[in-house]
């Protein structure tokens, strides 16, 4: 079976992972870092000192917001939801994403001259 390695990421990615694992409820950190490991198969591994930096990041930008609450594990956790602003914004992101594929994949088609 073959290794599966770390994926890295495109700058501002990260923003769109976690708000687009937000739009289906608050989650704490460890649970949005868990989220987006369980639903990319493995592949995409973030590291706490990049997810804790992009979310006061996005709370500062207002997208989204947080408070204080209890962990299934009964530990004090930080938990963070969308805001009406990071709703747009997950659209705005997720517009940005597909033009980004496209533009790629244009290129990849006309470099192998299909």
């Amino acid at each position: 079976m073959a290794k599966k390695s770390k994926a890295a990421l495109l700058k501002g990615t990260l923003d769109m992972l976690v708000l687009g694992v937000l739009q289906s409820g608050s989650l704490h950190g460890y649970g949005i870092l868990q989220r987006i490991q369980k639903s990319s198969g493995e592949l995409l591994m973030i590291e706490e000192g990049s997810l804790y930096p992009s979310l006061h990041r996005m709370e500062r930008k207002g997208w989204i917001k947080s408070e204080w609450g209890t962990s299934e594990t009964n530990r004090r956790a930080k938990y963070y939801k969308l805001t009406g602003l990071g709703k747009k914004q997950v659209a705005l992101e997720e517009e940005k994403w597909n033009r980004l594929v496209q533009a790629v994949d244009s290129v990849m088609s006309f470099a192998g001259g299909n």
